[in-house]
């Protein structure tokens, strides 16, 4: 059974959070009121993922989030908010989070979002993904040309030209199911793929190599 922190200052969040979660089959392990509290539960219960407030008193999530992630690889954080910013999301992503939702998100949302997170994949929206490339694009190449394949950025240089494409359509927000579709392969082989794209960048899931793919100039907002 997938077990869970729930961190949130607000004990009546929390006990909302737990009801949802153990009615979908989930172990609620364990509960904080702020982040320097949870990374010492992490510490302690060592749970497969941990839904995570962004403020709260003291230490915020998202610097308990790059400490929780920096010292336990095997925990997973789901980032869940009232504030859809922005500025909260991204943090939250370059900090190591497996996803960023809002706490006025369906349970049944929450309870896939958590299922999808402890199978170590990714949960971003799409909305997410549009203002992430709105926020690269000016770093990305002025030119309508692909990066040269024969001069990739040093962190994608050890990609193949096939693993190139697979990344490009993950920074797409496409799934193995419509990567296959547009590449012609098994939806099998694109999810190899992808597992050896996320080894070969140093990343822990999906939306961590988006931001690659981003920062790398690899993809380009519409229109920049």
């Amino acid at each position: 059974m997938t077990t869970v922190l729930l961190v949130d200052d607000q004990a009546l969040v929390r006990v909302g959070f737990r009801l949802v979660l153990e009615s979908g089959g989930f172990d609620v392990v364990g509960e904080a009121g702020d982040g320097a509290t949870a990374v010492d539960q992490v510490a302690a219960l060592r749970p497969d993922v941990v839904l995570m407030d962004i403020r709260m008193p003291g230490m915020d999530g998202i610097e308990a989030t790059r400490r929780v992630v920096a010292a336990y690889p095997g925990t997973r954080v789901l980032i869940l908010t009232t504030f859809d910013l922005d500025e909260y999301a991204f943090a939250a992503l370059r900090a190591g989070a497996s996803g960023f939702m809002l706490k006025d998100a369906r349970p049944a949302d929450l309870v896939t979002a958590v299922r999808t997170v402890a199978s170590g994949d990714a949960v971003v929206s799409a909305r997410i993904t549009r203002r992430m490339l709105e926020l690269f694009a000016p770093r990305l190449p002025e030119s309508g040309e692909a990066p040269d394949p024969a001069a990739p950025h040093p962190r994608l240089a050890g990609l193949t030209p096939r693993e190139v494409e697979v990344l490009e359509h993950v920074a797409e927000g496409l799934s193995n199911a419509e990567i296959a579709t547009a590449l012609f392969l098994s939806e099998a082989t694109v999810k190899t793929h992808v597992g050896r794209v996320l080894a070969k960048l140093g990343v822990r899931d999906r939306v961590q190599a988006v931001v690659v793919a981003y920062e790398t100039g690899l993809v380009r907002a519409a229109g920049a």
